[in-house]
């Protein structure tokens, strides 16, 4: 970025002042030249800036240096401040830009070496988050996400119950139990209120396994109708996958992209985190192999590659993938360019293209294109146990809800009613 163009970003800004006369004003510099290495655009930046002045006035009522800024800082500002806010207008509380402007924050800061690691102050709670957290990684085999989110949910339950004192098991009572799913359960859905039982049962077993009595504490987490069982798992028609399939641009790089993405979920089954995870190595082209390294259920999975899947992957990465340093299979074709391409970014070019298809009425995401595989694989006459070894279930009983899509298969093996007509 020229220091003409640099200079007029920020001389634009309505609080231009909070920013160069702030604390952060000895970061402008290697944060604009972090944003613009990424390809982000002129007005994005600004945008950017715009936070980070409205992030520095707050700092300087609080206090803290440029060492102090951390994620925990940053989660603090957005949590406690944002909802509050009565900062002199304007300022940028959009947290969908502040978010992000924040997150490149914290990089730029560690990248220039202002950013100082603290020592971390050992408390009673982070020691016993620390050890649920080394549970559910060496004991229960759990994929990252699923431990982040359950050590998550523990720390928000006994933060209300204990503050910043001591953990005491004995001290939880089937009540505290009860209304903290309750409380939940007035702004989360009731799939959502699943997750949460399940994180508080994950940590009451963590216990028992250490000798406390939490079998009184169990009986009183509440079952939760299971409704989505009832249903069958939505999926795609012949007719409809085959407009799902041309609704990608090939003669665009990043059309290019996301047919091969598509074809990693109509194909392989994939989850888009298992997607997302997917390096430059995963892919044997000789032996036509596709190493799938991290999965939910941390298993490493080696699937075949179909010549769809393969061809449209071989030339994403002949003619579509920008030049980067990045491993990663599939990447940003837009800012910031060349980076790992995450989940949302997979999931947002599936619903796109379900709405350029006609099909953004009835399908959105990934994960039907997940069951659409299993579906097809069952009416071709596969088993439970090959379709469970294609999606990667630990289980058979995450498999079986895909048996009641066969009615002519159930009907040839139920059982005829006494006394009906043969």
């Amino acid at each position: 970025m020229s220091a003409e163009s640099k200079e007029f970003l920020v001389a634009s800004l309505a609080r231009r002042d909070w920013l160069m006369n702030g604390l952060l004003g000895p970061i402008v510099a290697p944060y604009n030249r972090h944003l613009r290495a990424q390809r982000y655009a002129d007005n994005s930046i600004r945008t950017y800036l715009k936070s980070l002045a409205h992030f520095a006035y707050w700092g300087r009522t609080e206090g803290f240096g440029l060492s102090d800024i951390d994620e925990a800082l940053i989660a603090r500002f957005i949590r406690c401040h944002l909802p509050s806010c009565d900062c002199p207008a304007p300022c940028s509380c959009n947290l969908i830009n502040v978010r992000p402007a924040l997150k490149h924050l914290v990089v730029v800061l560690r990248l220039n070496s202002y950013a100082c690691k603290k020592p971390l102050i050992a408390t009673p709670m982070s020691l016993e988050l620390n050890q649920f957290r080394q549970y559910l990684r060496d004991t229960c085999g759990f994929a990252e996400t699923t431990i982040y989110y359950r050590v998550k949910h523990l720390s928000e339950f006994l933060e209300h119950r204990f503050g910043s004192g001591p953990v005491n098991i004995g001290c939880i009572t089937p009540s505290d139990i009860e209304s903290c799913v309750i409380d939940y359960a007035k702004r989360w859905r009731p799939a959502s209120l699943g997750v949460i039982r399940g994180s508080l049962k994950s940590y009451l077993r963590f216990r028992a396994l250490r000798g406390d009595q939490t079998r009184h504490l169990m009986a009183a987490l509440p079952v939760l109708a299971d409704w989505s069982q009832a249903k069958l798992p939505k999926a795609l028609s012949e007719p409809q996958l085959a407009r799902f399939v041309q609704a990608f641009d090939l003669n665009k790089p990043i059309g290019q992209r996301d047919y091969a993405i598509a074809r990693c979920l109509i194909d392989l089954g994939l989850r888009g985190q298992e997607i997302a995870q997917l390096v430059l190595e995963s892919v044997d082209w000789q032996d036509g192999i596709l190493t799938v390294a991290s999965s939910k259920v941390r298993r490493v999975l080696r699937l075949p590659l179909s010549w769809q899947t393969g061809e449209a992957i071989a030339r994403y990465l002949r003619y579509g993938r920008p030049t980067t340093t990045s491993r990663a299979l599939f990447v940003h074709h837009e800012a910031p360019v060349g980076a790992a391409l995450h989940v949302a970014g997979i999931r947002s070019s599936m619903r796109y293209a379900f709405e350029r298809c006609g099909l953004d009425d009835q399908f959105c995401g990934t994960h039907v294109l997940r069951h659409t595989v299993a579906i097809r694989l069952q009416r071709s006459g596969a088993s439970l146990k090959e379709i469970a070894d294609v999606l990667g279930h630990r289980s058979l009983e995450s498999t079986t809800r895909y048996a009641r899509v066969d009615l002519a298969g159930l009907r040839a093996a139920a059982s005829p009613w006494p006394g009906s007509r043969s």
